[in-house]
């Protein structure tokens, strides 16, 4: 296997400084209808979603879950490579989760559903082949649940919960969470030792520059900038990116370039190089943004 290119990581004496405009006004925050009021993060949704968030980031907790598997991140601790470190936590997950005998989780012997199948990997699959999928459901709902980001699109905007859409949208989350096993608490874990292994292969960084082409920048609410190349945007609750600039000019003719916090990825490629193997996506909480966008 290649080694991957060096990703273009900003040292912390360097960090992006906000943009201001020409008569000093606020920048925006992350509006009412992109968030929720409580959530299960050591962060409220208006603080980790907004601008000055992007620029000076902190840790990002969700609730209670390292002080549960607190043996799997003593264990990580001892082992001096990040090889060693993913394969043990998929090892953790497989049997703290009983992946393997769903039926030590609950799973009705000769039951017709096939949804104990249902699992981290298979949800991260699913979001590289549609993050509009069911697959894409679930995890929107657990960014939700988690973080208190609203998920502003799903097969198209998600501006009316009244809409058809939006039901769709909430019907393909509930059939992605069905007759599986704590499938979210799989993901807070997939999270949790995302972020645990970015500190220990990156401890002295805080941002990567990351890319991600989009064909209508239209379809995001948005407050240009005097800079005309550059955009305050609100994302979706969770996005995909690349560290490659030419692998995203593959997805839109429209390229968004962004100074990413580290806190908020929730999946970058090389964590799990022996289960995903191959992928370039990054997984990105969402939010209010500042961007440089440029056009192929």
């Amino acid at each position: 296997m290649t080694t991957p290119p060096p990703l273009p990581f900003c040292s912390n004496r360097h960090r992006q400084q906000p943009t201001s405009t020409a008569s000093d006004a606020p920048l925006p925050t992350l509006p009412p209808h992109a968030r929720l009021p409580i959530n299960r993060c050591n962060l409220p949704a208006l603080i980790l979603g907004g601008l000055t968030f992007q620029h000076y980031p902190t840790t990002l907790e969700i609730d209670g879950v390292r002080a549960l598997h607190r043996p799997l991140f003593r264990t990580l601790a001892t082992l001096p490579s990040a090889a060693q470190r993913a394969a043990r936590f998929s090892d953790y997950m497989t049997k703290n989760f009983r992946l393997d005998h769903p039926e030590e989780a609950g799973l009705e012997a000769g039951a017709s559903e096939t949804r104990h199948k249902a699992d981290y990997l298979r949800l991260l699959r699913g979001w590289f082949f549609s993050a509009d999928g069911r697959e894409g459901a679930v995890f929107k709902g657990w960014v939700e649940s988690r973080f208190g980001l609203l998920a502003c699109s799903h097969d198209g905007p998600l501006e009316d919960p009244d809409s058809e859409r939006y039901h769709r949208y909430l019907a393909a989350r509930a059939q992605g969470l069905y007759n599986t096993n704590a499938l979210e608490g799989q993901l807070d874990l997939l999270f949790t030792y995302c972020q645990y292994e970015l500190h220990q292969r990156h401890p002295n960084h805080q941002h990567v520059t990351l890319y991600r082409g989009i064909n209508r920048l239209r379809d995001h609410q948005l407050l240009p900038l005097p800079h005309h190349d550059r955009t305050i945007l609100l994302l979706n609750s969770l996005n995909s990116f690349t560290a490659n600039r030419d692998r995203a000019g593959e997805f839109g003719d429209t390229l968004l370039e962004g100074v990413i916090p580290l806190a908020k990825i929730v999946y970058f490629p090389d964590l799990l190089p022996k289960r995903m193997g191959g992928e370039e996506e990054f997984l990105v909480l969402g939010g209010v943004y500042e961007m440089h966008v440029g056009y192929w």
